[in-house]
């Protein structure tokens, strides 16, 4: 059983929206801080947004700050990653994450316990 899920991804003109959902299978996924990463083939996997347990929180790439959006809802175990503005660059798989919380929220995906299988963003231009 898969314990994260995304879903939304699809293919979408430039300076559209999309909105991604992740959904945690396990209760005990409301404590942790979630991230959402994203890849090009070649590339290493990029840091784009991060939530904290409580969804306090929040911290962005620069690549996304003021397009992009998380969020939770914990009673569902859901996050949600709203893409504004898209652009043919945001072109990628995009994945979350879930990392028990530590000081701070990690950006860093090798601190991340748990992914998903990811979700097909493609923007045209």
């Amino acid at each position: 059983q898969e314990r994260l899920v995304e879903s939304g991804g699809g293919l979408v003109q430039a300076g559209g929206s999309l909105r991604l959902s992740c959904a945690a299978s396990e209760r005990t996924f409301s404590r942790y801080d979630f991230g959402w990463f994203r890849q090009v083939p070649g590339k290493e996997r990029e840091f784009i947004a991060a939530i904290n347990w409580t969804g306090g929180r929040t911290t962005y790439a620069d690549s996304v700050k003021g397009r992009f959006t998380i969020s939770r809802d914990s009673t569902k175990n859901m996050v949600h990653l709203q893409m504004n503005s898209l652009k043919p660059e945001d072109t990628a798989v995009y994945y979350c994450a879930a990392d028990w919380p530590g000081s701070t929220m990690s950006i860093k995906a090798a601190e991340y316990d748990y992914w998903g299988q990811g979700t097909q963003v493609t923007v045209s231009s």
